[in-house]
């Protein structure tokens, strides 16, 4: 199904930017977990529109409603539907984009596919559809951090804004969420924080975009999720995480820096440690053979620059004749500070999936 995620534990997400709603079902969740609607809200406000200067000013409280799957308080084990209605809208800024295609942005590709297209806002190819998913994955948080074993902790935060990058010393340890959540940018250093708002206020004044960088860590997965060939644990997070709009890349570990490396430099040697096979260093990233080994599991997501600018461009229009355009409406002159609650619910996803794959095999899923 092409607007689902997942194989026992699984998203569907629906609905338009300027649709009357976005939602999502969530399926598979075993019944009995604790859930409130506020444990929900509280992610959807990491994401939502208009909260600092430096995003879109769209106005949207996103407030979630449950339609089913939950009674007093628990999971049922039924799919779980959430909406969220759409309430500032302004369709008629995109009156000009009903004829002629952004450039780098989904218009013309959507039209070739399909034959029709729902310009405003840019319709299914909106990020707005990500709202699903952060539903979805505020589910699958709790479901992780409910496990056997002490829970799993997820947190993504900004490493780099165009060529404005956080020192490589500043990322060595797991931040907090405070630390995260302390700047508009969600970028644990301070000093570089202060640096990417001033980039993007600069280029949203010139009508630009710039993208960025997000790191994620995962600590707290056991050895032993993931399987050995196509759905490998790092092929599944790859693909959820490139299936977010505005994504141009991914990579686990060393990344594309350890082809760069011999086989010496880069083996993460094992050692016995704290009653467990362990490695000395972590350069597969909390993967091995598509499996998790245990560690820290670590990767990156880059973004590629908002593909809406409010300057002029040459385009062509539905006929192909060439023309111009400039963007209007009310963009993020940067994507990635609002990306980071969104990276890490599908992170959440892909690891409660696998979870639950896991324990189909080996029985090992307790709650």
């Amino acid at each position: 199904m092409p607007n689902t995620f997942g194989k026992i534990f699984s998203v569907t997400t629906w609905g338009e930017s300027h649709g009357p709603a976005v939602g999502v079902v969530v399926d598979g969740c075993p019944p009995r977990l604790p859930l409130e609607v506020a444990e929900i809200q509280s992610e959807l406000d990491r994401r939502r529109p208009g909260q600092s200067d430096i995003v879109t000013p769209r106005k949207e409280e996103d407030r979630v409603e449950i339609l089913s799957g939950v009674f007093e308080g628990r999971t049922t084990g039924t799919p779980i539907s959430m909406l969220v209605r759409n309430a500032d809208q302004r369709p008629g800024a995109y009156d000009e984009m009903r004829d002629k295609f952004r450039p780098s942005h989904a218009d013309y590709t959507y039209q070739a596919k399909f034959g029709v297209r729902d310009h405003r806002g840019g319709g299914r190819s909106s990020a707005r559809e990500t709202i699903g998913r952060v539903a979805g994955g505020a589910i699958a948080k709790k479901l992780l951090a409910g496990l056997a074993g002490g829970g799993v902790e997820i947190r993504a935060f900004l490493t780099q804004v165009h060529d404005i990058a956080a020192p490589l010393s500043a990322l060595e340890r797991f931040p907090t969420l405070a630390e995260v959540e302390a700047t508009a940018v969600r970028c644990p250093h301070p000093e570089t924080a202060a640096r990417m708002i001033d980039r993007i206020k600069a280029v949203r004044a010139e009508g630009d975009s710039v993208g960025g960088v997000i790191e994620c860590r995962i600590r707290g997965v056991p050895p032993g999720l993931g399987e050995p060939v196509f759905d490998r644990l790092e092929a599944d997070l790859a693909k959820a995480m490139l299936s977010l709009p505005a994504t141009k890349g991914f990579e686990i570990g060393s990344g594309f820096a350890g082809a760069q490396l011999r086989g010496s430099e880069h083996n993460d040697v094992f050692e016995p440690r704290d009653g467990r096979v362990r490695t000395v260093t972590n350069r597969s990233g909390g993967t091995q053979g598509g499996i998790s080994n245990g560690e820290e599991i670590v990767f990156r997501v880059a973004f590629k620059p908002t593909a809406t600018i409010l300057r002029p461009q040459t385009t062509v229009d539905v006929h192909g004749a060439a023309t111009e355009l400039i963007g209007r409406g009310r963009h993020d002159p940067c994507v990635v500070p609002r990306a980071v609650p969104i990276v890490e619910a599908m992170a959440a996803l892909v690891l409660a999936d696998h979870w639950m794959r896991h324990h189909a095999q080996t029985k090992s899923f307790e709650i």
